[in-house]
């Protein structure tokens, strides 16, 4: 079994030499072999040369390269053990030379520690002085703060009255409040750092002026659809038409001595005569009256010659809250327009008494011929009109401008017609609106 082993140490020098023997060393070993070695291949003992030239069986090729590989395998072996001891002895000298240095770093450590003391000592100083500016910051804006939690209130109560009036109220009510929730968190934020607290208030008025813009877009753009007064309804008069008209129905007579009427009215456009409220009999069709021309509203009383005039008072495209009083003892009549005293006229039908067989129509004037073919489409109101109610008395001042108001108005009714309990039939195109 050694016998080719020894072959193989004596003739490795004629290997390294002359390829004594012939083979290539790229032949393919992957050829599968048998445990059995037949007699054919089988090594010849060696005669009296040393290195006598023969052909080297499958089994002698085998261990050539394997003793290749060994001697490769150690020497790799070798030259990593020596970069080894070549890299241990390098460290030996570098710790050699940090332990003759102690002194060095005893010094190094000394100044790092100064280093340390002095860094340590700047930045408590520093933090103090933060802590003096935020305190500073802190006393200065903590009233402007507050202002704006109570500019916030204010607006978010403004809010929520809208949200009730408005179709539309909910959704800006949600915008608002989400620009508000912000409040706590940065006054929270303030306490710690007066940079934030200046951030914040940055961040504040930046919602407190998107919120008046969608304020301002949101009161545009429910403008049309807005209702006074707190009223749930309103009476909508389409187009200016002979056919388009409201009938009243009063509660009680309407042989007065004295009245008061009071409504809202929002008036598309105001021609040389439009009528809001119109009380006429078969021989007087223009008894009592409450009209607009142009911008002025008017007061007739027993007939047009009895006639109470306010100017500049109107406006297109608004709502606007008209009152107008009378009392037959002294003939003191006026006028009132959203809460203001604008006319007052005594003498006029001094004595009178309203009779009480007529009819009351609002948006329209009655006929002399008392039939509804024969009104008069030139004087019929278009635009939208609430609240409408009569009293068979003067209403004291503070009355009629608590009832001017935007809040509240529907809440109180006249004794005669009362907005939302009398009986008002629309006929035509006319309608109830909310």
């Amino acid at each position: 079994m050694y016998a080719p082993g020894a072959v193989l140490a004596l003739c490795l020098p004629c290997f390294l030499s002359g390829n004594v023997f012939g083979y290539e060393y790229g032949e393919d070993y992957s050829d599968s072999y048998y445990n059995e070695i037949s007699n054919g291949d089988r090594l010849k003992r060696a005669t009296q040369i040393p290195c006598p030239p023969q052909d080297l069986s499958r089994w002698d090729k085998l261990f050539i390269m394997l003793e290749d590989s060994q001697m490769k395998q150690d020497m790799l072996v070798q030259q990593c053990e020596d970069m080894v001891k070549a890299e241990l002895d390098t460290i030996r000298k570098e710790l050699h030379k940090l332990n003759n240095n102690k002194a060095c770093v005893q010094a190094s450590e000394n100044t790092c520690r100064c280093v340390s003391e002095q860094m340590n000592h700047n930045l408590n100083q520093a933090m103090e002085q933060l802590r003096e500016a935020a305190d500073m910051y802190q006393a200065q804006n903590n009233e402007t703060l507050q202002q704006l939690v109570q500019f916030s209130r204010n607006q978010a109560s403004r809010l929520t009255k809208l949200e009730s009036n408005s179709l539309l109220g909910a959704s800006l009510g949600q915008v608002a409040m989400k620009s508000f929730s912000a409040y706590p968190k940065e006054q929270e934020a303030s306490t710690t750092d007066g940079g934030k607290l200046e951030r914040a208030l940055m961040a504040t008025a930046a919602d407190l002026q998107r919120v008046h813009v969608q304020l301002a877009l949101f009161q545009r753009a429910t403008a049309h659809r807005y209702l006074p007064s707190g009223c749930e309804m309103a009476l909508l008069f389409p187009m200016r038409s002979k056919h388009i008209f409201a009938e009243v129905s009063p509660s009680m007579s309407m042989s007065l001595q004295s009245f008061t009427i009071c409504l809202w009215a929002k008036v598309t456009q105001s021609l040389n005569k439009t009528v809001l409220f119109s009380y006429g009999t078969k021989k007087k069709p223009q008894e009592l009256q409450l009209l607009l021309a142009r911008h002025s509203v008017l007061l007739t009383v027993g007939g047009e010659t009895h006639l109470v005039e306010a100017h500049s008072v109107v406006t297109d495209g608004q709502w606007g809250h008209f009152c107008a009083a009378w009392s037959s003892e002294q003939g003191l009549a006026t006028l009132w327009v959203n809460g203001e005293n604008v006319a007052r006229v005594p003498g006029v039908a001094e004595g009178h008494v309203l009779s009480g067989d007529g009819f009351i129509l609002l948006g329209q004037e009655r006929s002399r011929s008392g039939v509804y073919r024969d009104l008069d489409s030139s004087v019929a109101f278009t635009g939208k009109m609430t609240g409408v109610n009569m009293w068979d008395h003067v209403l004291e001042a503070e009355r009629i401008k608590e009832y001017a108001n935007h809040d509240g108005s529907c809440d109180c009714r006249g004794n005669v017609i009362g907005w939302g309990v009398s009986e008002i039939i629309p006929h035509g195109g006319a309608q109830y609106i909310n």
